[in-house]
């Protein structure tokens, strides 16, 4: 990939979206569309932004029973995407079966911990140990269940990538050098990421709310 950085691109409207990619692809590798976006713009806006030439990567977190999830994924081949997500606190055989189910070439990763949360957060859920050994737990668990990666904050990756050497690495939560972090706990910078194994960067609002979008992106692209 020559460009690792996805632009996470959860916005109400979506001709502003539109926007925001035109001004900034010539410095994203592919566009990570979620929940937020999944829900106000549904599969017409999948189609809306995959026609603009980027990769998508659905972050779509399936978390079911296997039956249900693989039912799911197989609903979502129509928008032919390049990644997309399910909970690696699934299960095994939900995470198998979401492998199965997936269109070829498409890459399957678990989400692990979400950035968002630390290890207070982890204990009011009732999972003991600390945030790394949560995710190493459940990335063993999902490379047992033959996904191809997972996904996970900076601090983990290096570790992860170096148990699983061929795995797909998905890293969110990451904010450049000076800037402000928000709702994320475990962050790290793009260039470390990448560093310490990342395969994709997640990096939604230092370019989307940035005063100049498309000089953001040119920033992070030259750190890489």
């Amino acid at each position: 990939m020559s460009n690792p950085v996805y632009l996470a691109l959860d916005v109400p409207q979506i001709e502003p979206a539109k926007a925001l990619i035109e001004k900034v692809k010539a410095h994203i590798g592919g566009v990570k569309l979620g929940l937020e976006f999944f829900c106000a713009h549904g599969g017409h806006g999948v189609h809306e932004i995959a026609h603009m030439g980027l990769p998508i990567f659905l972050d779509l977190k399936f978390h079911d029973i296997p039956n249900t999830v693989a039912g799911a994924m197989q609903a979502i081949h129509v928008y032919e995407p390049a990644i997309v997500t399910v909970h690696a606190s699934g299960g095994r055989a939900m995470m198998e079966d979401a492998k199965a189910a997936a269109a070829e070439g498409c890459k399957v990763v678990a989400v692990t911990m979400l950035t968002s949360l630390d290890e207070t957060d982890l204990a009011r859920t009732g999972v003991s140990g600390t945030p790394h050994d949560h995710v190493m737990r459940l990335a063993e668990l999902a490379h047992t269940a033959g996904l191809d990666g997972i996904v996970c904050s900076g601090q983990e990756v290096k570790e992860v990538r170096r148990q699983w050497k061929d795995g797909f690495f998905v890293v969110p939560g990451l904010r450049p050098a000076g800037s402000l972090t928000g709702d994320q706990k475990r962050t790290v910078t793009p260039r470390q990421a990448r560093d310490d194994g990342a395969s994709v960067l997640v990096i939604g609002r230092p370019i989307s709310r940035a005063e100049d979008p498309e000089a953001a992106a040119r920033a992070i692209e030259a750190t890489l």
